[in-house]
Protein backbone atom coordinates (compact mmCIF):
# COMPACT_ATOMS: atom_id res chain seq x y z
CA UNK A 1 0.00 0.00 0.00
CA UNK A 2 1.40 3.24 -0.82
CA UNK A 3 -0.04 6.99 -0.18
CA UNK A 4 -0.34 9.57 -2.78
CA UNK A 5 -0.56 13.07 -2.94
CA UNK A 6 -2.83 14.27 -6.04
CA UNK A 7 -3.42 18.66 -6.56
CA UNK A 8 -5.48 19.03 -9.34
CA UNK A 9 -5.09 22.93 -10.93
CA UNK A 10 -8.09 24.67 -12.94
CA UNK A 11 -7.93 27.53 -14.88
CA UNK A 12 -8.53 30.88 -13.91
CA UNK A 13 -10.58 31.97 -16.95
CA UNK A 14 -14.34 32.98 -16.57
CA UNK A 15 -16.56 29.57 -16.27
CA UNK A 16 -13.12 27.46 -16.21
CA UNK A 17 -14.62 25.57 -13.31
CA UNK A 18 -17.50 22.63 -13.51
CA UNK A 19 -20.70 21.46 -11.24
CA UNK A 20 -19.60 18.11 -12.87
CA UNK A 21 -18.17 15.19 -11.18
CA UNK A 22 -14.59 14.38 -12.05
CA UNK A 23 -13.43 10.96 -11.98
CA UNK A 24 -9.62 9.79 -11.87
CA UNK A 25 -6.96 6.94 -12.77
CA UNK A 26 -3.44 6.82 -11.37
CA UNK A 27 -1.99 4.50 -14.50
CA UNK A 28 1.80 3.52 -13.58
CA UNK A 29 4.02 0.89 -14.86
CA UNK A 30 2.80 -1.76 -12.40
CA UNK A 31 -0.80 -1.22 -12.37
CA UNK A 32 -3.73 0.96 -12.48
CA UNK A 33 -5.82 2.36 -9.71
CA UNK A 34 -9.08 4.57 -9.44
CA UNK A 35 -8.99 7.30 -6.82
CA UNK A 36 -12.22 7.62 -4.84
CA UNK A 37 -13.04 11.06 -5.26
CA UNK A 38 -15.74 13.61 -5.21
CA UNK A 39 -14.01 16.28 -7.33
CA UNK A 40 -16.17 19.20 -8.29
CA UNK A 41 -13.40 21.63 -9.85
CA UNK A 42 -13.67 25.39 -8.94
CA UNK A 43 -12.58 28.28 -11.26
CA UNK A 44 -8.71 29.15 -10.31
CA UNK A 45 -8.89 27.01 -6.89
CA UNK A 46 -6.10 23.96 -6.74
CA UNK A 47 -7.81 21.14 -4.90
CA UNK A 48 -5.35 19.30 -3.04
CA UNK A 49 -5.95 15.32 -2.07
CA UNK A 50 -4.00 12.47 -0.14
CA UNK A 51 -5.05 8.85 -0.94
CA UNK A 52 -4.23 5.58 -0.56
CA UNK A 53 -3.61 2.85 -3.21
CA UNK A 54 -3.96 -0.69 -2.27
CA UNK A 55 -0.86 -2.13 -4.85
CA UNK A 56 2.87 -0.68 -6.04
CA UNK A 57 1.82 1.32 -9.47
CA UNK A 58 5.67 1.66 -9.90
CA UNK A 59 6.31 4.51 -11.87
CA UNK A 60 3.33 6.89 -12.70
CA UNK A 61 2.99 7.20 -16.91
CA UNK A 62 -0.55 8.36 -17.18
CA UNK A 63 -3.14 9.93 -15.26
CA UNK A 64 -6.95 9.46 -16.67
CA UNK A 65 -10.10 11.66 -15.90
CA UNK A 66 -13.83 11.33 -16.86
CA UNK A 67 -16.43 14.03 -16.04
CA UNK A 68 -19.22 12.80 -15.38
CA UNK A 69 -22.74 14.68 -16.01
CA UNK A 70 -26.46 14.12 -15.97
CA UNK A 71 -28.36 16.73 -17.49
CA UNK A 72 -25.90 19.22 -18.54
CA UNK A 73 -22.26 19.24 -20.16
CA UNK A 74 -20.66 21.99 -18.06
CA UNK A 75 -17.25 21.90 -19.57
CA UNK A 76 -13.71 22.04 -17.65
CA UNK A 77 -10.79 23.79 -18.05
CA UNK A 78 -8.22 21.76 -16.06
CA UNK A 79 -5.04 23.30 -15.85
CA UNK A 80 -2.04 20.92 -14.67
CA UNK A 81 -2.70 17.52 -12.04
CA UNK A 82 0.71 17.00 -10.31
CA UNK A 83 1.14 13.42 -8.49
CA UNK A 84 3.52 12.63 -5.33
CA UNK A 85 3.88 8.78 -4.93
CA UNK A 86 5.63 7.07 -1.67
CA UNK A 87 8.83 7.52 -1.47
CA UNK A 88 9.24 9.79 -4.14
CA UNK A 89 11.11 13.39 -3.92
CA UNK A 90 9.79 15.27 -6.87
CA UNK A 91 6.13 15.51 -8.04
CA UNK A 92 5.09 14.27 -11.39
CA UNK A 93 3.51 16.48 -13.59
CA UNK A 94 0.59 15.77 -15.95
CA UNK A 95 -0.67 19.12 -17.79
CA UNK A 96 -3.83 19.32 -19.27
CA UNK A 97 -4.54 23.22 -20.16
CA UNK A 98 -7.37 22.16 -22.56
CA UNK A 99 -10.80 22.11 -22.20
CA UNK A 100 -12.77 18.97 -20.24
CA UNK A 101 -15.66 18.18 -22.64
CA UNK A 102 -18.28 14.98 -22.85
CA UNK A 103 -18.46 11.27 -20.91
CA UNK A 104 -14.96 9.96 -22.87
CA UNK A 105 -11.88 8.56 -21.00
CA UNK A 106 -8.84 11.54 -20.82
CA UNK A 107 -5.67 9.86 -20.99
CA UNK A 108 -2.56 12.78 -19.83
CA UNK A 109 1.01 11.51 -19.70
CA UNK A 110 3.77 12.65 -17.78
CA UNK A 111 4.69 15.65 -18.97
CA UNK A 112 8.42 15.44 -19.69
CA UNK A 113 8.97 15.90 -23.53
CA UNK A 114 10.19 13.25 -25.41
CA UNK A 115 11.11 12.07 -28.83
CA UNK A 116 8.99 9.52 -30.97
CA UNK A 117 10.46 5.97 -29.90
CA UNK A 118 10.89 2.92 -32.27
CA UNK A 119 9.52 0.48 -30.27
CA UNK A 120 5.51 -0.22 -31.05
CA UNK A 121 4.48 -1.61 -27.43
CA UNK A 122 5.90 1.55 -25.90
CA UNK A 123 2.83 3.16 -24.08
CA UNK A 124 3.78 6.47 -24.81
CA UNK A 125 4.40 5.84 -28.32
CA UNK A 126 1.05 4.44 -28.35
CA UNK A 127 -0.92 7.55 -26.64
CA UNK A 128 1.44 10.03 -29.06
CA UNK A 129 0.23 8.17 -32.02
CA UNK A 130 -3.67 8.23 -31.10
CA UNK A 131 -3.60 11.94 -29.97
CA UNK A 132 -2.28 12.57 -33.67
CA UNK A 133 -4.91 10.52 -35.36
CA UNK A 134 -7.70 11.91 -33.48
CA UNK A 135 -6.07 15.88 -33.94
CA UNK A 136 -6.04 15.30 -37.42
CA UNK A 137 -9.55 14.77 -37.88
CA UNK A 138 -10.60 17.86 -35.56
CA UNK A 139 -8.28 20.12 -37.21
CA UNK A 140 -8.41 20.21 -41.28
CA UNK A 141 -7.18 22.25 -43.59
CA UNK A 142 -9.10 24.66 -45.69
CA UNK A 143 -8.94 27.03 -48.55
CA UNK A 144 -10.00 30.76 -48.58
CA UNK A 145 -7.89 32.05 -51.67
CA UNK A 146 -6.06 30.60 -54.42
CA UNK A 147 -2.46 30.63 -54.17
CA UNK A 148 -2.70 31.69 -50.48
CA UNK A 149 -1.40 29.90 -47.12
CA UNK A 150 -4.10 27.45 -46.65
CA UNK A 151 -5.76 28.15 -43.39
CA UNK A 152 -7.69 26.23 -40.74
CA UNK A 153 -11.22 24.96 -41.75
CA UNK A 154 -13.83 26.94 -39.88
CA UNK A 155 -16.27 29.67 -41.40
CA UNK A 156 -16.67 31.34 -38.00
CA UNK A 157 -14.97 31.45 -34.72
CA UNK A 158 -17.84 28.69 -33.27
CA UNK A 159 -16.89 26.61 -36.03
CA UNK A 160 -13.26 25.95 -34.54
CA UNK A 161 -12.23 23.54 -31.86
CA UNK A 162 -12.98 24.65 -28.28
CA UNK A 163 -8.74 24.68 -27.63
CA UNK A 164 -8.18 26.89 -30.15
CA UNK A 165 -11.40 29.49 -29.16
CA UNK A 166 -10.57 32.63 -27.17
CA UNK A 167 -11.12 32.28 -23.37
CA UNK A 168 -14.31 33.96 -22.07
CA UNK A 169 -12.26 36.86 -20.49
CA UNK A 170 -10.20 37.55 -23.89
CA UNK A 171 -13.65 37.07 -25.91
CA UNK A 172 -15.10 39.89 -23.78
CA UNK A 173 -12.67 42.25 -23.87
CA UNK A 174 -11.68 42.04 -27.31
CA UNK A 175 -15.30 42.13 -28.42
CA UNK A 176 -15.97 44.91 -26.07
CA UNK A 177 -13.32 46.91 -27.60
CA UNK A 178 -14.79 46.62 -30.68
CA UNK A 179 -18.17 47.90 -29.90
CA UNK A 180 -16.21 51.52 -27.83
CA UNK A 181 -14.61 51.58 -31.27
CA UNK A 182 -17.55 51.64 -33.43
CA UNK A 183 -18.81 53.82 -30.73
CA UNK A 184 -16.59 56.01 -30.75
CA UNK A 185 -17.08 56.25 -34.10
CA UNK A 186 -20.87 56.94 -34.36
CA UNK A 187 -20.39 59.63 -31.96
CA UNK A 188 -17.35 61.69 -34.22
CA UNK A 189 -19.63 61.06 -37.20
CA UNK A 190 -22.56 62.70 -35.42
CA UNK A 191 -20.35 65.51 -34.28
CA UNK A 192 -18.86 66.37 -37.61
CA UNK A 193 -22.25 66.08 -39.77
CA UNK A 194 -23.02 69.85 -39.75
CA UNK A 195 -18.89 70.51 -39.69
CA UNK A 196 -17.65 71.58 -42.81
CA UNK A 197 -14.14 69.83 -44.73
CA UNK A 198 -12.38 72.44 -45.90
CA UNK A 199 -9.10 72.46 -44.59
CA UNK A 200 -6.60 69.89 -43.63
CA UNK A 201 -7.03 71.23 -39.94
CA UNK A 202 -10.74 70.28 -39.73
CA UNK A 203 -9.64 66.48 -39.40
CA UNK A 204 -8.81 67.70 -35.88
CA UNK A 205 -12.71 67.19 -34.91
CA UNK A 206 -12.40 63.98 -35.12
CA UNK A 207 -8.89 63.50 -33.28
CA UNK A 208 -9.93 62.72 -30.00
CA UNK A 209 -10.58 59.85 -27.44
CA UNK A 210 -8.25 57.69 -26.21
CA UNK A 211 -4.75 58.54 -27.59
CA UNK A 212 -0.89 58.17 -26.08
CA UNK A 213 1.80 60.91 -25.72
CA UNK A 214 3.19 59.39 -28.81
CA UNK A 215 0.16 59.86 -31.06
CA UNK A 216 -0.15 63.25 -30.60
CA UNK A 217 3.28 63.98 -31.01
CA UNK A 218 2.84 62.43 -34.58
CA UNK A 219 -0.21 64.36 -35.10
CA UNK A 220 1.80 67.56 -34.42
CA UNK A 221 4.57 66.54 -36.65
CA UNK A 222 3.04 64.67 -39.66
CA UNK A 223 3.97 66.93 -42.37
CA UNK A 224 7.65 66.62 -40.80
CA UNK A 225 10.15 65.08 -43.71
CA UNK A 226 11.61 64.26 -40.55
CA UNK A 227 8.74 62.07 -39.35
CA UNK A 228 7.99 60.86 -42.59
CA UNK A 229 11.56 59.51 -43.06
CA UNK A 230 11.55 58.06 -39.02
CA UNK A 231 8.80 56.08 -40.20
CA UNK A 232 10.14 54.32 -42.34
CA UNK A 233 13.20 53.14 -40.05
CA UNK A 234 11.07 52.69 -36.90
CA UNK A 235 7.39 53.18 -37.93
CA UNK A 236 4.56 51.12 -37.97
CA UNK A 237 5.92 48.95 -40.86
CA UNK A 238 10.09 49.06 -41.30
CA UNK A 239 9.99 46.58 -43.37
CA UNK A 240 10.28 48.36 -46.84
CA UNK A 241 13.11 50.82 -46.57
CA UNK A 242 16.66 49.30 -47.83
CA UNK A 243 19.61 50.45 -48.77
CA UNK A 244 20.77 51.28 -51.95
CA UNK A 245 23.21 49.32 -54.11
CA UNK A 246 22.94 51.48 -57.47
CA UNK A 247 19.71 53.71 -58.28
CA UNK A 248 16.38 51.97 -59.37
CA UNK A 249 15.53 51.38 -62.76
CA UNK A 250 12.45 52.67 -62.58
CA UNK A 251 13.69 56.53 -61.67
CA UNK A 252 13.90 58.43 -65.02
CA UNK A 253 14.99 61.83 -64.61
CA UNK A 254 13.50 64.71 -66.96
CA UNK A 255 15.54 67.46 -68.45
CA UNK A 256 16.89 70.20 -65.95
CA UNK A 257 17.35 67.83 -62.87
CA UNK A 258 21.24 67.09 -63.41
CA UNK A 259 21.69 68.30 -60.12
CA UNK A 260 19.28 65.98 -58.49
CA UNK A 261 20.88 63.11 -60.22
CA UNK A 262 24.65 64.46 -59.14
CA UNK A 263 23.38 64.47 -55.48
CA UNK A 264 21.85 61.27 -55.83
CA UNK A 265 25.49 59.52 -57.24
CA UNK A 266 27.20 61.24 -53.93
CA UNK A 267 24.83 59.98 -51.73
CA UNK A 268 24.97 56.62 -53.63
CA UNK A 269 28.80 56.36 -53.15
CA UNK A 270 28.69 57.63 -49.36
CA UNK A 271 26.31 54.80 -48.62
CA UNK A 272 23.81 57.27 -47.47
CA UNK A 273 21.12 56.50 -50.40
CA UNK A 274 18.00 54.64 -49.32
CA UNK A 275 15.17 53.90 -51.33
CA UNK A 276 11.42 52.27 -50.47
CA UNK A 277 9.52 50.73 -53.58
CA UNK A 278 6.32 49.85 -53.28
CA UNK A 279 6.10 48.20 -57.26
CA UNK A 280 4.09 45.52 -55.55
CA UNK A 281 0.97 48.06 -55.92
CA UNK A 282 1.32 48.63 -59.67
CA UNK A 283 -1.85 47.32 -61.27
CA UNK A 284 -3.32 46.48 -58.35
CA UNK A 285 -7.65 47.39 -58.91
CA UNK A 286 -8.62 49.94 -56.12
CA UNK A 287 -11.84 49.97 -54.19
CA UNK A 288 -15.14 52.05 -55.22
CA UNK A 289 -16.22 52.99 -51.69
CA UNK A 290 -20.21 54.53 -51.32
CA UNK A 291 -19.87 54.82 -54.97
CA UNK A 292 -16.94 56.95 -55.26
CA UNK A 293 -13.23 55.26 -57.23
CA UNK A 294 -10.30 55.36 -54.96
CA UNK A 295 -7.00 55.16 -56.37
CA UNK A 296 -3.91 53.39 -55.53
CA UNK A 297 -0.31 54.60 -56.25
CA UNK A 298 2.81 52.50 -56.58
CA UNK A 299 5.57 54.88 -55.54
CA UNK A 300 9.38 55.40 -55.24
CA UNK A 301 10.60 57.02 -52.24
CA UNK A 302 14.83 57.75 -52.23
CA UNK A 303 15.99 59.02 -48.60
CA UNK A 304 19.07 59.93 -47.98
CA UNK A 305 20.94 59.43 -44.22
CA UNK A 306 21.99 62.38 -43.02
CA UNK A 307 25.45 62.89 -40.41
CA UNK A 308 23.00 63.49 -37.62
CA UNK A 309 21.38 59.78 -38.35
CA UNK A 310 18.40 61.57 -39.39
CA UNK A 311 16.12 59.99 -42.20
CA UNK A 312 14.85 62.39 -45.07
CA UNK A 313 13.60 62.48 -48.28
CA UNK A 314 15.17 63.07 -51.73
CA UNK A 315 12.59 62.65 -54.47
CA UNK A 316 9.14 60.73 -54.76
CA UNK A 317 7.65 59.26 -57.89
CA UNK A 318 4.03 58.04 -57.67
CA UNK A 319 4.19 56.10 -60.68
CA UNK A 320 6.32 53.73 -62.57
CA UNK A 321 7.03 54.52 -65.74
CA UNK A 322 4.23 53.51 -68.89
CA UNK A 323 4.26 53.60 -72.23
CA UNK A 324 1.55 56.16 -71.84
CA UNK A 325 3.79 57.89 -69.06
CA UNK A 326 7.54 57.17 -70.22
CA UNK A 327 8.91 60.19 -67.82
CA UNK A 328 6.43 59.97 -64.86
CA UNK A 329 6.66 63.27 -62.77
CA UNK A 330 9.22 63.61 -59.79
CA UNK A 331 8.14 65.19 -56.59
CA UNK A 332 10.30 67.04 -54.29
CA UNK A 333 11.00 68.80 -51.10
CA UNK A 334 11.76 72.26 -53.01
CA UNK A 335 7.86 71.82 -54.79
CA UNK A 336 4.65 73.88 -53.51
CA UNK A 337 4.46 72.57 -50.18
CA UNK A 338 0.79 71.38 -50.57
CA UNK A 339 1.66 69.34 -53.68
CA UNK A 340 4.77 67.70 -51.80
CA UNK A 341 2.82 67.03 -48.77
CA UNK A 342 0.49 65.21 -51.07
CA UNK A 343 3.02 63.24 -52.63
CA UNK A 344 4.10 61.89 -49.32
CA UNK A 345 0.37 61.76 -48.56
CA UNK A 346 0.36 58.71 -51.32
CA UNK A 347 3.45 56.87 -50.33
CA UNK A 348 2.01 57.02 -46.66
CA UNK A 349 -1.57 55.11 -47.94
CA UNK A 350 0.87 53.09 -50.10
CA UNK A 351 2.92 52.44 -46.66
CA UNK A 352 -0.66 51.55 -45.07
CA UNK A 353 -1.71 48.46 -47.70
CA UNK A 354 1.37 46.71 -47.69
CA UNK A 355 1.72 47.22 -43.78
CA UNK A 356 -1.37 45.77 -43.26
CA UNK A 357 -1.60 43.24 -46.11
CA UNK A 358 2.16 41.56 -46.71
CA UNK A 359 3.41 42.71 -43.90
CA UNK A 360 0.99 41.93 -41.11
CA UNK A 361 -1.83 39.82 -42.43
CA UNK A 362 0.50 37.41 -44.82
CA UNK A 363 3.64 37.06 -42.42
CA UNK A 364 2.91 37.44 -39.09
CA UNK A 365 -0.75 36.08 -39.36
CA UNK A 366 -1.18 33.81 -41.95
CA UNK A 367 1.58 32.52 -41.50
CA UNK A 368 1.16 31.51 -38.34
CA UNK A 369 -1.86 30.14 -38.91
CA UNK A 370 0.09 27.23 -41.18
CA UNK A 371 2.26 26.69 -38.40
CA UNK A 372 -0.35 26.48 -35.34
CA UNK A 373 -2.38 24.19 -37.71
CA UNK A 374 0.52 21.95 -38.90
CA UNK A 375 1.66 22.01 -35.37
CA UNK A 376 -1.80 20.49 -33.84
CA UNK A 377 -2.07 17.99 -36.74
CA UNK A 378 1.51 16.92 -36.97
CA UNK A 379 3.63 17.25 -33.24
CA UNK A 380 1.93 15.41 -30.06
CA UNK A 381 1.70 17.14 -26.87
CA UNK A 382 4.85 15.45 -25.28
CA UNK A 383 7.11 16.50 -28.47
CA UNK A 384 9.21 19.69 -27.04
CA UNK A 385 8.69 21.51 -30.17
CA UNK A 386 5.37 21.17 -29.42
CA UNK A 387 5.80 22.30 -25.70
CA UNK A 388 7.82 25.55 -27.26
CA UNK A 389 4.99 26.51 -29.81
CA UNK A 390 1.49 25.95 -27.59
CA UNK A 391 1.78 28.83 -25.72
CA UNK A 392 2.14 31.39 -28.38
CA UNK A 393 -0.41 29.93 -31.19
CA UNK A 394 -3.36 29.65 -28.23
CA UNK A 395 -5.44 32.44 -30.11
CA UNK A 396 -3.97 32.52 -33.55
CA UNK A 397 -6.54 30.58 -35.16
CA UNK A 398 -9.71 32.53 -33.61
CA UNK A 399 -8.48 36.22 -34.61
CA UNK A 400 -7.71 34.88 -38.15
CA UNK A 401 -11.17 33.24 -38.68
CA UNK A 402 -12.27 36.59 -37.33
CA UNK A 403 -10.37 38.59 -39.61
CA UNK A 404 -11.45 35.91 -42.79
CA UNK A 405 -15.73 36.71 -41.73
CA UNK A 406 -15.34 40.02 -40.73
CA UNK A 407 -12.37 42.05 -41.88
CA UNK A 408 -11.39 40.68 -45.22
CA UNK A 409 -14.28 39.24 -46.59
CA UNK A 410 -16.86 40.65 -49.26
CA UNK A 411 -18.49 43.16 -47.47
CA UNK A 412 -15.75 43.15 -44.85
CA UNK A 413 -13.73 46.26 -43.26
CA UNK A 414 -11.40 46.19 -46.15
CA UNK A 415 -14.41 46.73 -48.99
CA UNK A 416 -15.87 49.60 -46.96
CA UNK A 417 -12.76 51.56 -46.31
CA UNK A 418 -9.73 50.55 -47.88
CA UNK A 419 -8.57 51.58 -51.38
CA UNK A 420 -7.37 47.52 -51.91
CA UNK A 421 -10.68 46.26 -50.94
CA UNK A 422 -13.08 45.17 -53.45
CA UNK A 423 -10.67 42.23 -54.41
CA UNK A 424 -7.33 44.31 -55.10
CA UNK A 425 -6.27 43.06 -51.31
CA UNK A 426 -6.31 39.24 -52.85
CA UNK A 427 -4.28 40.15 -55.94
CA UNK A 428 -1.54 41.80 -53.37
CA UNK A 429 -1.82 38.91 -50.65
CA UNK A 430 -1.07 36.28 -54.22
CA UNK A 431 2.04 39.14 -55.30
CA UNK A 432 3.42 39.18 -51.92
CA UNK A 433 2.95 35.75 -51.18
CA UNK A 434 5.46 35.20 -54.26
CA UNK A 435 7.88 37.04 -52.20
CA UNK A 436 8.10 35.13 -49.32
CA UNK A 437 10.85 33.35 -48.12
CA UNK A 438 12.65 31.89 -45.54
CA UNK A 439 15.16 34.69 -44.98
CA UNK A 440 12.21 37.43 -45.06
CA UNK A 441 11.04 36.09 -41.85
CA UNK A 442 14.22 35.97 -40.03
CA UNK A 443 15.16 39.71 -38.83
CA UNK A 444 19.23 39.00 -38.97
CA UNK A 445 19.10 38.09 -42.46
CA UNK A 446 16.37 40.09 -43.79
CA UNK A 447 18.24 43.41 -42.12
CA UNK A 448 21.22 41.82 -43.83
CA UNK A 449 19.77 41.86 -46.91
CA UNK A 450 18.32 45.41 -47.09
CA UNK A 451 21.95 47.05 -45.82
CA UNK A 452 19.85 48.39 -42.42
CA UNK A 453 22.63 46.60 -40.14
CA UNK A 454 24.80 49.03 -37.61
CA UNK A 455 23.00 51.97 -38.09
CA UNK A 456 22.33 53.79 -35.11
CA UNK A 457 18.98 55.56 -35.41
CA UNK A 458 17.55 52.32 -36.73
CA UNK A 459 15.51 51.48 -33.19
CA UNK A 460 13.80 48.69 -34.77
CA UNK A 461 16.29 47.04 -36.29
CA UNK A 462 18.60 47.21 -32.70
CA UNK A 463 15.14 46.10 -30.55
CA UNK A 464 14.38 43.11 -33.23
CA UNK A 465 17.73 42.02 -32.93
CA UNK A 466 17.72 41.91 -29.37
CA UNK A 467 14.66 40.13 -29.27
CA UNK A 468 15.69 37.77 -31.97
CA UNK A 469 18.74 36.74 -29.95
CA UNK A 470 16.98 36.06 -26.73
CA UNK A 471 14.56 34.22 -27.98
CA UNK A 472 17.13 32.36 -30.25
CA UNK A 473 18.85 31.74 -27.66
CA UNK A 474 16.75 30.22 -25.53
CA UNK A 475 14.79 28.35 -28.35
CA UNK A 476 18.22 26.96 -29.89
CA UNK A 477 19.18 25.74 -26.31
CA UNK A 478 15.38 23.64 -25.92
CA UNK A 479 15.93 22.32 -29.48
CA UNK A 480 19.54 20.96 -29.00
CA UNK A 481 18.66 18.92 -25.46
CA UNK A 482 17.00 16.74 -27.91
CA UNK A 483 18.53 17.26 -31.25
CA UNK A 484 22.36 16.96 -30.46
CA UNK A 485 23.31 15.73 -33.92
CA UNK A 486 22.12 15.82 -37.40
CA UNK A 487 21.22 12.58 -37.85
CA UNK A 488 18.78 12.61 -34.79
CA UNK A 489 16.92 15.60 -36.96
CA UNK A 490 16.51 13.32 -39.90
CA UNK A 491 15.10 10.41 -38.04
CA UNK A 492 12.51 12.33 -36.21
CA UNK A 493 9.35 11.52 -38.62
CA UNK A 494 7.35 14.20 -35.97
CA UNK A 495 8.90 16.74 -36.72
CA UNK A 496 10.14 15.73 -40.43
CA UNK A 497 6.09 15.51 -40.88
CA UNK A 498 5.94 18.88 -39.41
CA UNK A 499 8.06 20.86 -41.52
CA UNK A 500 6.62 18.80 -44.73
CA UNK A 501 2.79 19.62 -43.65
CA UNK A 502 4.01 23.96 -42.82
CA UNK A 503 6.15 23.89 -46.38
CA UNK A 504 4.63 21.78 -48.91
CA UNK A 505 0.69 21.36 -47.68
CA UNK A 506 -0.14 25.06 -45.10
CA UNK A 507 2.47 27.02 -47.47
CA UNK A 508 1.74 25.68 -51.16
CA UNK A 509 4.75 24.26 -52.38
CA UNK A 510 7.31 26.64 -50.49
CA UNK A 511 10.00 23.91 -49.89
CA UNK A 512 11.47 25.92 -52.94
CA UNK A 513 12.17 29.30 -51.12
CA UNK A 514 14.22 28.38 -48.31
CA UNK A 515 11.81 26.64 -46.28
CA UNK A 516 12.55 23.25 -46.25
CA UNK A 517 13.04 20.51 -43.46
CA UNK A 518 17.14 20.36 -43.97
CA UNK A 519 18.97 20.37 -40.71
CA UNK A 520 19.76 24.25 -40.17
CA UNK A 521 16.43 24.83 -40.53
CA UNK A 522 14.54 22.26 -38.32
CA UNK A 523 17.38 23.56 -35.62
CA UNK A 524 16.31 27.16 -36.42
CA UNK A 525 13.32 27.27 -37.63
CA UNK A 526 11.43 27.46 -33.92
CA UNK A 527 12.85 30.93 -33.63
CA UNK A 528 10.83 32.77 -36.53
CA UNK A 529 7.75 30.69 -35.99
CA UNK A 530 7.75 31.65 -32.30
CA UNK A 531 8.43 35.11 -33.59
CA UNK A 532 6.08 35.85 -35.78
CA UNK A 533 3.73 34.34 -34.05
CA UNK A 534 4.70 36.80 -30.86
CA UNK A 535 6.89 39.23 -31.42
CA UNK A 536 5.85 40.35 -34.59
CA UNK A 537 2.74 41.10 -33.92
CA UNK A 538 3.46 42.55 -30.90
CA UNK A 539 5.20 44.74 -32.37
CA UNK A 540 2.90 45.72 -35.10
CA UNK A 541 0.45 46.47 -32.48
CA UNK A 542 2.44 48.80 -30.10
CA UNK A 543 4.04 50.82 -33.27
CA UNK A 544 0.49 51.39 -34.78
CA UNK A 545 0.04 54.19 -32.84
CA UNK A 546 2.59 56.42 -34.46
CA UNK A 547 0.88 56.72 -36.94
CA UNK A 548 -2.67 55.01 -37.71
CA UNK A 549 -3.75 57.36 -34.63
CA UNK A 550 -4.33 59.83 -36.88
CA UNK A 551 -5.49 59.43 -40.85
CA UNK A 552 -3.52 62.51 -41.94
CA UNK A 553 -0.18 60.84 -41.14
CA UNK A 554 -1.51 57.28 -43.06
CA UNK A 555 -4.10 57.33 -45.28
CA UNK A 556 -6.11 54.28 -45.60
CA UNK A 557 -7.88 55.41 -48.58
CA UNK A 558 -7.19 58.04 -51.29
CA UNK A 559 -9.81 59.55 -53.69
CA UNK A 560 -10.37 62.28 -56.25
CA UNK A 561 -11.30 65.95 -54.72
CA UNK A 562 -14.53 67.22 -54.99
CA UNK A 563 -14.83 70.02 -57.24
CA UNK A 564 -14.44 72.69 -55.16
CA UNK A 565 -12.27 75.72 -54.13
CA UNK A 566 -10.16 74.26 -51.30
CA UNK A 567 -8.04 76.40 -48.83
CA UNK A 568 -4.35 77.02 -49.29
CA UNK A 569 -3.88 75.40 -46.04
Amino acid sequence: MGRYRIRVATGAWLFSGSHNRVQLWLVGACGEAELQLQLRPARGQEEEFDRDVPKDLGPLQFVKLRKHHSLVDDAWFCDLITVRGPGACEEAAFPCYRWVQGQGVLSLPEGTARLAGDNALDVFQKHREKELKERQKLYCWDTWKEGLPLTIAAGCQDDLPPNMRFHEDKRLDFEWALKAGALEMVLKRVYTLLSSWDRLEDFDQIFWGQKSALAEKVHQRWRDDELFGHQFLNGANPMLLRRSTSLPSRLVLPPGLEALGAQLDRELQNGSLFEADFILLDGIPANVIRGEKQYLAAPLVLLRMAPNGKLLPVVIQIQPPSPSTPTPPLFLPSDPPLAWLLAKAWVRNADFQLHQLQYHLLNTHLVAEVIAVATMRRLPGLHPVFKLLIPHIRYTMEINTRARSQLISEGGIFDKAVSTGGGGHVQLLRRAMAQLTYHSLCPPDNLADRGLLGIPSALYAHDALRLWGITARYVEGIVHLFYHRDDIVRGDPELQAWCREITEVGLCQAQDRGLSSNDHHVASGAPPARHGASGASQRKIFLKPQGQGCIKPIPNGLGRPRERDYSPE
